[in-house]
């Protein structure tokens, strides 16, 4: 059974790639602006708020990878003798990003 892909796509149907590299170019975007920020004594809460908005769109960005991950190369791995070493990797991936 495949995870479904579509639950983590934008409305124009972008493929996991695409929505992940536009996830990370606004994650770079942001990252300049929270500089800015901390350049500019802005108020400690609110750079804090933006950077909780970049941690939340890196998790997003990482979800798609691995539902990806899962649905290829799992997938491709398990049918072909290598399911002891995929399982192994998401494990790994697993401890962390938890």
């Amino acid at each position: 059974m495949e995870i479904k892909n579509y639950l983590f796509m934008t409305k124009e149907k972008t493929t996991p790639r695409q929505d992940v590299v536009r996830r990370l170019k606004i994650v770079e975007g942001h990252i300049g602006k929270i500089i800015e920020m901390v350049e500019g004594s802005v108020y400690c809460i609110d750079v804090l708020q933006q950077t909780s908005a970049v941690k939340s769109a890196i998790k997003k960005a990482e979800e798609v990878l691995l539902i990806n991950h899962i649905n290829h190369c799992v997938a491709k791995a398990i049918n072909t003798k290598g399911k002891d070493k995929a399982i192994a990797e998401l494990a790994e991936v697993f401890r962390k990003i938890a």
